[in-house]
């Protein structure tokens, strides 16, 4: 009896078909599987039973974040950060990513590579370009001193910050948007014209809901690569109150490894639970994330 034969059999019974794992495969898989099983299943394992302990008969490093104002407070404004970091990418790069995917002219590739030229860019460096904007020496600063006697500064601020964070956001939504303007079906929007509707309106009934998918994911990128991003912010200073430079602190300052681990697990936790949250919602609009 062939394989066919049996698998027209089980579809006919009901019953389900699980596909199986080939030996050449298994074997295929086997150097990525011992790769993620010693250099991330492995120290993550530690790093959680590491948030559990104790040091000198205090808390575990768990209670002592979840009891705390100040490590609560950190976790807040950077997920408060975050967001407002992927809505403002989201917006400018959506725009620029639909525009450059469905204009030509004469100079696009160029510009094209320069809007995405801040992807080649380390966090620090990006952190050292906020300072040469809006540092003590910067451009806004010999600015405001020549137009208003005294210096704007801001690098070393949230928005310095919120500056750093969206630099090398915008260019992956605009990338995203563009790859997906490639699939989306323009007989629907000439359809949407020919019923009487506005540009406005095929925009918004039309071009989004299409764009949905690729921008949630997208979205939830740029918003882990915020919680996360470390390098932008210690070049900017380390007493932002953000959670990357709090756990940076508390383990380089204070050798208390425990709490460090603690503020690690509760970071990755909620940088999962957006992400779990945003492949649910590409996968209810029907597409795979």
């Amino acid at each position: 009896m062939t394989a066919s034969v049996v698998k027209a059999q089980e579809v006919r019974s009901g019953r389900a078909i699980v596909p199986r794992l080939r030996p050449t495969a298994a074997w295929a898989l086997a150097p990525a599987a011992a790769v993620l099983f010693a250099f991330w299943l492995l120290p993550l394992a530690h790093l959680i039973v590491l948030g559990g302990q104790s040091r000198d008969g205090s808390d575990s490093g768990y209670w002592q974040v979840l009891s705390s104002a100040q490590y609560l407070g950190s976790l807040a404004q950077t997920c408060i950060l975050a967001l407002v970091v992927t809505l403002a990418a989201l917006l400018v790069g959506g725009i620029s990513g639909v525009f450059l995917a469905r204009q030509r002219f004469f100079g696009r590739s160029a510009l094209v590579a320069l809007l995405t030229f801040p992807l080649a860019f380390p966090g620090v460096v990006v952190g050292f370009l906020v300072i040469l904007l809006a540092g003590r020496q910067g451009l806004f600063a010999t600015l405001g001193l020549e137009l208003a006697g005294e210096r704007w500064i801001f690098a070393y601020s949230l928005m310095g910050l919120f500056i750093g964070y969206l630099y090398f956001s915008i260019p992956r939504v605009i990338l995203t948007v563009m790859a997906a303007c490639e699939s989306l079906d323009r007989s629907l929007e000439e359809a949407a014209h020919s019923l009487g509707a506005g540009h406005w309106r095929v925009v918004c009934d039309v071009i989004v809901p299409g764009l949905a998918p690729a921008l949630v994911s997208c979205g939830a990128i740029c918003f882990a690569t915020s919680m996360g991003a470390f390098g932008t912010a210690f070049t900017l200073g380390t007493r932002l109150n953000v959670t990357p430079v709090a756990i940076y602190n508390v383990f380089t300052n204070y050798a208390n490894f425990a709490v460090a681990a603690a503020l690690s697990v509760v970071l990755g936790a909620v940088t999962w639970a957006v992400l779990l949250l945003a492949r649910r919602l590409v996968k209810q609009s029907g597409t795979v994330l």
